[in-house]
């Protein structure tokens, strides 16, 4: 498995929301060096805090989609069900013994660079458009305040 590299075409427009998916990335370089390793107990780990944030940045998503008034929500919400419940299917399978390493890493990358590329794009300009300031120091007490409620 190689690493992934942060670069502006992944980046949506909204830096908190990049922020979210720079941390994605690296927990999926974590998840490679795990395999790499061949350590079990580190892959386990890195699992678990991969989907953990995964989910969390679905919710502070949803949230901003919710707050901005987002019509297409109801879609981009049913987009992000079926991935949390195939990374519980992923989840389950390792905690009965499976190796889902590699397939969960390639599952991520795709999903990473479409879930940026389609779904994001589409909620970015409406976000940015109905939440004015999102990347100002003017929006920094509400979105201090939505970051903390999701990962804090």
């Amino acid at each position: 498995m190689t690493h992934i590299v942060w670069s502006e075409d992944l980046a949506t427009g909204i830096r908190v929301i990049d922020g979210q998916h720079k941390r994605i990335i690296h927990y999926i370089n974590q998840l490679s060096d795990a395999q790499n390793l061949d350590d079990r107990e580190l892959v386990g780990e890195v699992l678990i805090n991969l989907v953990d944030y995964t989910l969390s940045h679905f919710a502070f998503e949803e949230s901003l989609m919710d707050e901005a008034g987002y019509e297409a929500s109801s879609i981009h919400k049913k987009t992000h069900e079926a991935f949390r419940n195939k990374i519980s299917n992923y989840k389950e399978r390792f905690e009965e013994g499976e190796d889902v390493t590699e397939e969960l890493y390639k599952l991520l990358n795709v999903w990473l660079m479409d879930h940026i590329a389609d779904d994001d794009s589409s909620y970015v300009p409406f976000v940015v458009q109905n939440i004015p300031g999102i990347n100002n120091e003017e929006q920094a007490g509400w979105l201090r305040k939505k970051i903390t409620q999701y990962f804090g």
